[in-house]
């Protein structure tokens, strides 16, 4: 599913227009990527599941194109970890 096709799922379930759906969307979005980015870097909705910053280290890998060894910085990747309990939104179980 991508962004478009989200939106028109929420305005259908929603029972709203797309141009709402799509400022309700990007507005949760967009408070979502700040707290990655800038908050405290956790986001845990019950029953859906959290996503958090996870720092990977430097580490040596292998240029494809070449072969050569190199290394790859160390950096901060996003991270969602799904609830046990993420059944409960689906359209099934509503």
């Amino acid at each position: 599913m991508n962004r478009t096709q989200l939106i028109d799922a929420v305005a259908e379930r929603a029972n709203m227009t797309k141009v709402d759906a799509a400022k309700c969307i990007n507005t949760v979005l967009g408070v979502m990527a700040d707290n990655l980015a800038e908050g405290d870097g956790e986001i845990a909705i019950v029953d859906f599941g959290h996503f958090f910053v996870k720092h990977v280290p430097e580490r040596q890998g292998t240029n494809p194109a070449n072969g050569e060894k190199m290394t790859i910085e160390a950096r901060n990747k996003v991270v969602f970890k799904a609830s046990d309990n993420l059944s409960i939104y689906s359209r099934k179980h509503v």
